[in-house]
């Protein structure tokens, strides 16, 4: 199965994902929207790690419990706007993933993230600030729990969904 690179993301429950995404329709400009809204965890494995890391992937979801994550408010992005995230679990569990890959990561992928949720990018710093003047009052702090993790591949266009693995185990972190 030949492609470019693979993306893992942290699922959201369909509530939070329908908010956001429509935050993201509204804000993204349509010509480059080519995705819904999502948490990125990795974004660039190698294709190499494919087989091992739907090998890894179900691991991690069968031991843990749905992480708990906050929406925290806004992050600017520069050219862009997000709805930051906190979540102390799931930055440990993609560390431990991050551990089963070391010497396999992007330099990108081997730093720790800002879980975020895109809501705009590639716009002028300008536009983007009156977005996150215009929203600051309406994201609110909630809590939630990410139901799952997802692989899609990229092959330079939109992403191709792979599998979704539910977390259901009793393991926190």
């Amino acid at each position: 199965m030949p492609f470019e690179t693979f993306i893992v993301t942290a699922a959201l429950p369909s509530e939070i994902h329908s908010w956001a995404d429509g935050l993201r329709k509204a804000h993204f400009p349509p010509e480059r929207n080519h995705l819904q809204a999502h948490v990125t965890l990795f974004h660039a494995l190698a294709p190499s790690l494919f087989s091992e890391v739907q090998t890894v992937l179900p691991a991690f979801a069968r031991d843990y419990s749905p992480p708990a994550v906050k929406i925290t408010g806004l992050m600017s992005l520069g050219k862009g706007t997000a709805i930051a995230l906190s979540s102390p679990d799931t930055l440990a569990i993609r560390e431990e993933i991050a551990d089963r890959f070391h010497g396999t990561l992007t330099a990108q992928d081997q730093h720790k993230p800002r879980l975020h949720i895109t809501i705009q990018n590639k716009v002028e710093p300008k536009e983007a600030k009156a977005l996150q003047q215009h929203l600051e009052t309406e994201i609110e702090v909630q809590k939630f729990a990410f139901p799952a993790l997802e692989l899609h591949i990229y092959r330079g266009g939109p992403w191709e969904f792979v599998k979704r693995w539910p977390f259901r185990g009793s393991r926190k972190r």
